[in-house]
């Protein structure tokens, strides 16, 4: 059970590596699931496009949902966006930088699945094979068949038993032209997320970092935030727990006590011990003793969050100038236009650093 447990709290330290490996994964398996994969077109004109396309389209769609249900944060960023504003304002870059996290791992499975599939070209030879120029792969002016038996002829392509057209179109120079065209499609595709990739590494840094940094902080913040109050929680519901299934024994080991008329000897160092083991679960419950109080508790969080301005017992609120962000201008004044308060420069300590490399 320890061990489950390290995992767990490993994982949790580590969320965003190990939703990285989990996206890898899944872009492994999509690959995978596709090479065991045995299409079969249905060879009909009124549904090889749809087919052939939907197989190109829908799995991919299904990936990035699966991408979405397997992050944690999904759940964490709907919250935020939901609850009420209270004494904590929202911002709405952390919410856009939540999602465009959680929307680039997600990413990932779909991009390989659309690749896989473009360079196989199976797909791609069931949606198009009625599009094809018979003038240019077969022989076109004694084939003797109407525009709707020529469809169906050439919808028969992907289906190599029971394609019947070979004397007036070659199966193989229209498969192999198809699928050269997909695999060009698949390259195009791969270059094309490369160089999008590409561009947002390299014009990110061109933009305000400041407002980058800020908004990477807030949003690190916010899931820290909920993993401290869950664990809190949780270290609350186990010392509530604890302490109420303690007053309960000794409630009733009371009665028994009086009632048989029994006397215990003399167990004042157990009794010290229980005492003070007693005394960590009270403070384990942080003064809620109640059921009501706690539902209050866990109601205010949610409508009515505390502010993010924190202070010392017995400093004044005249030292907080950096509040949510904003800068009290009337209580501090900046020097060198560094944008930092004056007082922060009042005192300063030099260290010096010898070395022998």
């Amino acid at each position: 059970m320890d061990k489950f447990r390290m995992m767990f709290q490993f994982l949790q330290s580590n969320q965003e590596s190990f939703m990285n490996g989990i996206c890898g994964i899944m872009a492994l398996a999509s690959a995978q699931l596709y090479a065991s994969f045995e299409f079969n077109c249905p060879c009909m004109p009124e549904y090889n496009y749809t087919y052939g396309i939907g197989v190109l389209v829908i799995p991919a769609f299904w990936f990035f949902l699966l991408g979405f249900v397997l992050n944690n944060n999904v759940s964490m960023l709907v919250e935020e966006w939901r609850r009420p504003t209270g004494q904590r304002g929202k911002d709405p870059t952390i919410l856009r930088y939540m999602f465009i996290s959680i929307s680039q791992r997600s990413l990932i499975a779909p991009a390989v699945w659309i690749s896989v599939t473009l360079m196989d070209g199976e797909s791609f030879v069931c949606a198009y094979s009625v599009d094809l120029d018979v003038y240019q792969f077969g022989n076109a002016t004694e084939h003797g068949l109407s525009e709707e038996e020529l469809m169906r002829m050439l919808a028969k392509i992907p289906c190599k038993l029971i394609f019947d057209g070979q004397h007036i179109i070659s199966r193989e120079a229209a498969t192999r032209y198809i699928q050269c065209v997909s695999q060009a499609f698949g390259w195009l595709f791969l270059l094309l997320i490369t160089v999008i990739a590409f561009l947002i590494r390299a014009i990110r840094p061109c933009f305000t970092q400041a407002a980058f940094l800020k908004t990477k902080y807030w949003s690190h913040y916010v899931d820290i935030e909920r993993k401290m109050f869950d664990e809190t929680c949780t270290e609350h519901a186990k010392g509530f727990a604890k302490v109420c299934i303690q007053q309960y024994f000794e409630s009733i080991s009371g009665e028994m006590r009086s009632f048989h008329g029994h006397l215990r000897g003399d167990d004042s160092d157990d009794d010290d011990d229980d005492d003070e083991k007693h005394n960590n679960d009270e403070d384990k419950l942080l003064g809620i003793w109640a059921q009501d109080d706690m539902d209050k508790v866990l109601w205010n969080w949610h409508t009515c969050k505390p502010p993010l301005s924190l202070r010392k017992d017995g400093v004044s609120d005249d030292s907080n100038s950096f509040v949510n962000g904003n800068v009290s201008m009337n209580q501090h004044t900046f020097v060198n236009g560094d944008g930092y308060p004056s007082n922060t420069i009042q005192k300063k300590e030099w260290a010096v650093y010898y070395s022998k490399v």
